[in-house]
């Protein structure tokens, strides 16, 4: 068993000290004890504890606890996110409830049962843990959110199609409304659902973005719902699932249509009642999030296939917003090219480069199979390999290579039809390499796993 945890404790009382490092050696990775209090400042730098263990009486015959209300805010000040528990031998309530106030997590009194002060430490170190994570998330979401002062940010163009996009996320951002972000493969779901969250009254919040389709049947409950230590194999710790860490935030699901019809039963339980319970555990806690899923799959197909939930579809879908594939905005593809050559010239060092018409042009004629995802990488390609002040049209090479008077029955083909034409194409580009295939395809090794599977390719 993996012990982690440092412990600090004070006390004036050497058999205490002795008795207590035995006791919880046993349990955290490092215990350090100090007779004297005038030492705490140096011990929480030196140490930087997890938990501080502090008596309240130091000196024979003293008992008001003063002191160690006294060092408590001492603590308190220098380090204001360290728990502290507080002893005393008296089983004096008022001291006890003024340590609480003075912002204690807990106290235990002397003589203590080795079983009780163990769980109250234990406890502590837990929700203190627990608590780092979630603020870890919001501290570095916060730093992204300041970081956006524009709406829409990042998301380029002016199409009839996209302006369609903005006025209905204007719409529904301030509501907590359920939003369904359908869409081709490409089309900038996520940075939808981010421009939703940051239009959102929970802006100030966590964005928790979880890709469905990466994460493997049997670990989806732990991963949405967190676990206990020992609930399995290779659970050595307690772990927040994906539902409690967006708590007060949003909760963005990636490729829904993936999941098993098993992992969609446990979901709708989970929206339905706002409560989500550990693997391991009995004890359901409850969540308060604002939920947007996405999909490139046809769900209303799947429901009459039995593959999707139709109760399941109503609870996420209370707005829907279709995204329009690239080819059908062809108006922006001038602008996110010129966005794109900005970002990676700019990384690359080239900072003269620019568009010709000709390459402008070659880029409108293009179906974009994998749409803006698929400009973006191409406009990196291009930037990295040209050594010109100018892109000709013979710099850019398109993926595809087809042209966009496409066949009549490829214009008429379903989402999943022309997702699967596009894998064969890519994966027969490569040689059957899956890590160069997923990169092209912008998906995670595991997604193009389920997808070859699914084509049977």
């Amino acid at each position: 068993m993996t012990k982690k945890g440092t412990i600090l404790i004070i006390d004036d009382e050497e058999d205490i000290l002795y008795s207590l490092k035995f006791l919880l050696k046993q349990h955290f990775s490092s215990v350090f004890t100090d007779t004297n209090p005038y030492q705490i400042p140096r011990l929480l730098r030196q140490h930087e504890p997890d938990i501080v263990l502090l008596d309240m009486n130091f000196g024979k015959g003293r008992d008001s606890g003063s002191e160690g209300l006294e060092w408590l805010k001492k603590i308190k000040t220098l380090s204001p996110s360290t728990p502290v528990i507080t002893m005393t031998a008296y089983s004096d309530v008022g001291i006890a409830v003024e340590a609480l106030k003075s912002g204690a997590q807990d106290f235990v009194e002397k003589p203590w049962r080795n079983e009780k002060m163990l769980a109250t430490i234990q406890n502590v170190f837990k929700a203190a843990t627990s608590e780092q994570k979630v603020d870890k998330l919001q501290k570095t979401q916060q730093a992204i959110n300041a970081a956006i002062n524009q709406p829409f940010t990042e998301i380029v163009g002016q199409s009839a199609e996209m302006q369609k996009v903005y006025t209905t996320i204007e719409k529904v951002a301030r509501t907590d409304a359920h939003i369904l972000l359908l869409g081709e493969n490409g089309t900038g779901k996520e940075l939808i659902a981010r421009a939703l969250h940051k239009q959102s009254m929970r802006t100030d919040k966590v964005f928790i973005p979880v890709d469905l389709g990466a994460i493997p049947e049997t670990l989806f409950e732990a991963e949405l719902f967190g676990h206990k230590k020992g609930a399995f194999t290779g659970a050595h710790q307690d772990r927040i699932g994906r539902f409690e860490a967006a708590t007060g935030g949003t909760l963005f699901l990636d490729e829904i249509g993936n999941l098993s019809l098993a992992a969609q039963s446990k979901l709708l339980h989970a929206l339905q009642t706002y409560e989500i319970i550990p693997v391991g555990s009995n004890k359901p806690i409850k969540v308060d999030i604002r939920l947007i899923c996405a999909t490139n799959m046809p769900l209303r197909q799947m429901v009459h296939e039995n593959r999707f939930r139709q109760d399941l579809l109503y609870r996420i879908n209370t707005v829907e917003i279709q995204l329009p594939p690239l080819r059908n905005r062809m108006d922006d593809i001038a602008p996110l090219a010129q966005h794109y050559l900005k970002m990676y010239r700019k990384k690359y060092q080239k900072g003269a480069l620019e568009l010709s018409m000709g390459a402008i042009k070659k880029l409108q004629s293009y179906e974009w199979p994998g749409n803006v995802r698929e400009l973006k990488h191409i406009m990196e390609r291009t930037v990295i390999m040209c050594d010109k002040n100018q892109i000709a049209s013979d710099d850019i090479i398109l993926t595809a290579s087809r042209p966009s008077a496409i066949p009549a029955m490829q214009k008429a083909a379903t989402i999943e039809e022309m997702e699967e034409q596009l894998i064969r194409g890519v994966m027969k580009k490569h040689d059957g390499n899956i890590t160069k295939a997923a990169s092209e395809l912008g998906l995670t090794r595991t997604s193009l796993y389920r997808r070859l599977e699914k084509y049977g390719i």
